[in-house]
């Protein structure tokens, strides 16, 4: 029997990837759901190669072009993500959830419900609203698969070892473009060199983030929340050759390690296929990788960003979503040139350092409107504080 899909984002990275392995096995996979922001060509390829029964997009000018584009494929075509179950009326077999930002929420949580595993590659989603994530996994009884190559790592080498049994979490980063580049030529820094990370093809947002080792941030943050375990048991390194993705130390002398190549269609392809006797093809690791794997511990100096990490609280609160949103904005702002690269961490350390919204620390995340809310806030008060 073919699996049922759903793919929430298809045109951007994640979505591209997950895209080209089904390509691969159209045989063995019905797909049910394609959606679009903005990117229509590219939507269109996918709508004619893979013939989804139904596609969304949410910019309004497009529809009538796209239905002119598809009049011949049997697809019908929907305007705004909004209102998923209206779509999706029957249980599918897997949702990969790649929309990015906070926008990516609403959806994930709908798609829980019509969905019996779910993939999120969506960090803003599980840093801010973990618990209402999880609630709706249980009600829905749906599993969760874990995207990020690092909670792909951890997942794999936890295994069935419990939490006490684990010492340490060692989280890898390859300190994206500028590893190397002297602090003072920092102020130099603009969008087209910051999106050019030397391992790893991604959208722009997730390079910025890469660029400030906010991504890190985020995986940590994500990594405590998705596996219970104690913040303080987490690490962060330099690994710039990116073949190793996490490392766990347990209390009985073992470590443990996960190798893969960087390409996100590892984890995909595992997600897609989880307990089949598949095989990929991905570049071959040999001992000249493993003879190269070079660790090094985080420049501070270099990397900011990565003091905020003593600030998250360690249960869930609305104050990650200070944190997400504010990120958020400066770098939407460095991607329009408003503000210099070095403004990103700085601003977001002067944003979270205020009153006005620490004292969300001690607030529970209950509802979506709560987050959605705040968001609005937070990136209202960091456009007025940038431009200072």
């Amino acid at each position: 029997m073919k699996k049922k899909i759903v793919i929430l984002g298809s045109t951007g990275s994640i979505g591209k990837t997950t895209i080209k392995l089904l390509e691969k096995d159209k045989k063995n996979f019905n797909i049910i759901l394609l959606t679009a922001d903005k990117n229509y060509v590219e939507l269109i390829k996918q709508a004619k190669k893979l013939k989804p029964k139904n596609i969304i997009i949410n910019d309004a000018s497009k529809i009538k072009y796209l239905k002119n584009k598809l009049k011949r494929q049997k697809i019908k075509i929907f305007l705004n993500i909004k209102n998923l179950k209206k779509i999706v009326k029957k249980k599918v077999d897997y949702t990969m959830c790649a929309i990015s930002g906070l926008v990516g929420l609403a959806p994930t949580l709908e798609a829980i419900s019509f969905s019996k595993n779910i993939a999120i590659a969506n960090k803003e989603s599980i840093v801010c609203a973990w618990n209402l994530i999880e609630r709706s996994l249980k009600k829905n009884k749906c599993k969760f698969i874990p995207i990020d190559s690092e909670h792909f790592s951890i997942k794999e080498l936890l295994n069935d070892s419990k939490n006490y049994q684990v010492e340490e979490i060692i989280i890898t980063a390859s300190g994206g473009p500028f590893l190397n580049l002297p602090l003072n030529k920092f102020k130099k820094i603009n969008p087209l060199k910051a999106i050019k990370h030397p391992k790893w093809k991604m959208g722009k947002k997730i390079s910025i983030d890469s660029a400030t080792l906010m991504n890190k941030v985020f995986e940590l943050m994500e990594a405590h929340k998705i596996f219970k375990i104690d913040l303080k048991k987490f690490k962060i390194i330099i690994h710039p050759n990116s073949y190793v993705h996490a490392i766990v130390k347990f209390k009985n002398g073992l470590s443990k390690i996960l190798v893969h190549d960087t390409d996100m269609k590892i984890p995909i392809f595992n997600s897609l296929y989880e307990k089949k006797n598949k095989k990929i093809t991905t570049k071959k690791i040999d001992f000249k990788t493993l003879n190269n794997l070079n660790f090094a511990k985080v420049d501070t100096k270099r990397f900011p960003s990565i003091k905020l990490i003593s600030k998250i609280p360690n249960y869930n609160s609305l104050y990650e979503t200070v944190i997400v949103s504010a990120n958020d904005e400066l770098v939407r702002l460095f991607l329009k040139k408003s503000i210099s690269f070095l403004k990103i961490t700085e601003c977001l350390n002067k944003i979270t350092n205020l009153n006005q919204f620490i004292k969300y620390k001690k607030i529970y995340p209950k509802n979506l409107s709560q987050i959605i809310d705040l968001d609005e806030t937070v990136r209202l008060k960091t456009r007025t504080l940038s431009i200072i």
